[in-house]
């Protein structure tokens, strides 16, 4: 099982809409590992670590995200592999 950890910048309605819990709930169903929080740019970010074809189940969710969510863009990159806990839910990052 190949393990892989990717980053990823979402811009669109993706603050105030549950986009973090949603996001979280969606890459612990998953197994995945890492972490989700807003930017003071009204983008959310995320690190998410695991087996690539859970990787990419993860990835197209993302590009809709939640219902509320209006995903306009999304950036992807592959990180060097990293471990964490779990998935969790970060503050915001400071500007």
């Amino acid at each position: 099982m190949m393990q892989i950890c990717q980053h990823f910048l979402i811009t669109g309605r993706v603050q105030g809409v549950s986009f973090r819990y949603y996001t979280r709930h969606k890459a612990v169903e998953l197994g995945l590992t890492g972490w989700v929080r807003n930017l003071t740019d009204g983008r959310v970010e995320v690190t998410a670590c695991g087996d690539a074809s859970a990787m990419a189940q993860f990835q197209k969710w993302l590009t809709q995200g939640p219902t509320l969510a209006r995903v306009s863009d999304i950036e992807a990159k592959t990180l060097p592999c990293q471990q964490f806990a779990r998935f969790q839910i970060l503050d915001t990052a400071p500007q």
